[in-house]
């Protein structure tokens, strides 16, 4: 991994933005420095402020060739988060949208079943000979779209007190 300036940094990440324009994906981490141990502990003593510094360090990868690393300081970061966060910007514009297709499909499908609730099922058939089994069908049927109604009901009012 190679560690080079802040500027360096942004303009080694506008390059790679711009080489994976059609396709490819870029890894960014950020973390804060740490130093074999010394200040892995972030525990100050009591009554005291901790004047120390942490320094951010942002890694940047393709995932092959490419891997670099920049240090940022806490007085640089503001200056360096501007530039950073408008070249991201900037660079937004090649993400895909999203396929809003399943999402569609599953609001139809709950719209469908909000209906098939909301249309009560009527009973008909005879009590004894041909007919029975389908009237015992639509009576199960009923029992079954009453206590759907009465938990939706429930799941309503209860969405409705949570606000």
């Amino acid at each position: 991994m190679q560690l080079v300036d802040n500027d360096k940094f942004l303009q080694k990440l506008s390059e790679l933005f711009e080489s994976s324009k059609d396709k490819g994906s870029i890894w960014l981490t950020h973390k804060r420095l740490t130093r074999d141990g010394e200040d892995s502990a972030m525990k100050h003593e009591e009554g005291r402020e901790d004047v120390r510094e942490y320094p951010c360090l942002v890694r940047l990868s393709d995932g092959g060739k490419v891997k670099i690393s920049t240090r940022v300081t806490s007085g640089d970061l503001r200056k360096f988060h501007s530039a950073y966060g408008s070249l991201l910007k900037a660079s937004m514009t090649t993400l895909r949208k999203r396929d809003k297709k399943r999402e569609k499909q599953r609001a139809e499908e709950a719209a469908h079943r909000k209906k098939k609730l909301s249309e009560p099922i009527v009973v008909e058939g005879k009590k004894r000979g041909n007919g029975r089994r389908k009237r015992q069908r639509m009576m199960k049927a009923a029992v079954k779209q009453q206590a759907a109604v009465q938990k939706l009901q429930e799941r309503e009012e209860a969405k409705a007190k949570a606000l």
